[in-house]
């Protein structure tokens, strides 16, 4: 069985070089091979230019498709895939195309995994593991009401005037300020045309507590039911959001007004021109903070209430965003190979077994994890 790893940016090596040093059959595809070939060209010359016809031709069944190109070729690559009875894994959300897929997957027997990056990803293995020591805890009550929150997001380390470094495409991080979001406070759903417009702040539970700048991220609500939540529960708070450094809205009031009416080319102008004043330098490090909640509450009064925190940052291994992204998309291959998966379409999986096999992965991968239990 072959890997066929598409795409070498700033968030895949990490995984794609575990993977080929763990002795798996790897082709790498990339549009620009010179970069590939220096990411991994000391341990591979498997290494092409990205080409779908090629990529076609060479694909055999049981092979894995993976896909860390832009959104726009994940379901091109993902019939391709079903079409020659391969899998395939990707890190980003499921759109409704990927969705549609599902039954069309599931006759030729093979999977189409998808949201096994940081977020989504690491946060689903989090909630789902959350969810399940509150459905088998004495506090357990159909009645109680339940507050979810899980933010993640990516910061520098060294904090700059701008509250924030670009790791991934600039302009991709400008379009998701157009998104609009759905979640629900205060049993209430809360929908917002644009993030600052629900501007929070969250204390977040590390050590030293450390104050962010918090926002939902797209619509929160389809993973009430993706987290195993049961219909009958009273949901109080339920958010997906996105967290920043403190002062970050103030930074950014100009970006905001001028996302508001941007053209696509004005997008990208705007784009390089921030890309340019606000990269990360040579070895500067990157963190990446991901706190996800679940609190149950009786008579306005918490019975249950436990928060896994992360903190990583940037090291001799390269990016915490790259580790944090990369090397679930590698586990979610290998559980794909290891027949662990079901077919079909999914996201991170819920089965406690890999849920438990992966977060002990990601432990590895963060230099601070841990749940803490806000009741002892």
């Amino acid at each position: 069985m072959t890997i066929h790893w598409c795409g070498t940016g700033l968030s895949s090596i990490p995984g794609l070089r575990r993977l080929i040093m763990a002795g798996h059959e790897v082709t790498v595809w990339n549009r620009t091979p010179e970069k590939a070939q220096a990411a991994v060209g000391d341990l591979t010359q498997r290494i092409h230019r990205f080409d779908p016809d090629a990529l076609a031709a060479e694909l055999q069944p049981g092979d894995v498709v993976v896909s860390m190109l832009p959104g726009d070729w994940h379901v091109t690559l993902a019939e391709m895939a079903i079409s020659k009875g391969a899998h395939f894994v990707s890190s980003s959300y499921i759109a409704p195309e990927m969705r549609a897929l599902h039954a069309k997957a599931q006759l030729a027997g093979v999977c189409l995994v998808n949201e096994v990056g940081l977020d989504p990803g690491i946060d689903h293995l989090m909630a789902h593991h959350l969810v399940t020591e509150y459905r088998k805890s004495d506090a357990y009550d159909g009645d109680n009401a339940l507050s979810f929150t899980s933010y993640c997001g990516g910061v520098p380390k060294h904090p700059n005037a701008f509250r924030y470094k670009f790791s991934w495409a600039p302009v991709g991080v400008l379009k998701a300020l157009r998104s609009p979001s759905r979640s629900i406070r205060h049993f209430t759903e809360l929908n917002v045309a644009r993030p600052w417009d629900a501007l929070g702040r969250y204390d977040a539970p590390l050590d030293p507590h450390e104050t962010f700048e918090v926002y939902p991220n797209r619509d929160s609500l389809p993973f009430i039911e993706d987290y195993n939540f049961d219909p009958i529960w009273k949901v109080k708070d339920f958010v997906r959001g996105t967290l920043r450094l403190n002062g970050w809205a103030e930074a950014w009031k100009e970006i905001f007004a001028e996302v508001e009416t941007a053209d696509d080319a004005r997008l990208n102008t705007l784009a390089e021109r921030l890309l340019a004043e606000n990269a990360y330098g040579e070895d500067e490090p990157d963190r990446v903070v991901l706190c996800v909640s679940l609190k149950a509450e009786r008579d306005g009064a918490a019975v249950w209430h436990k928060t896994y925190v992360m903190d990583a940052w940037g090291d001799a291994r390269g990016t915490a965003m790259a580790r944090l992204v990369s090397v679930p998309v590698a586990l979610a291959i290998e559980a794909v190979l290891a027949h662990e998966i079901a077919p079909g379409v999914s996201p991170a999986p819920s089965d406690p077994k890999l849920v438990i096999r992966w977060l002990d992965e990601v432990q590895t991968l963060a230099q601070h994890l841990m749940v803490v239990d806000h009741l002892h």
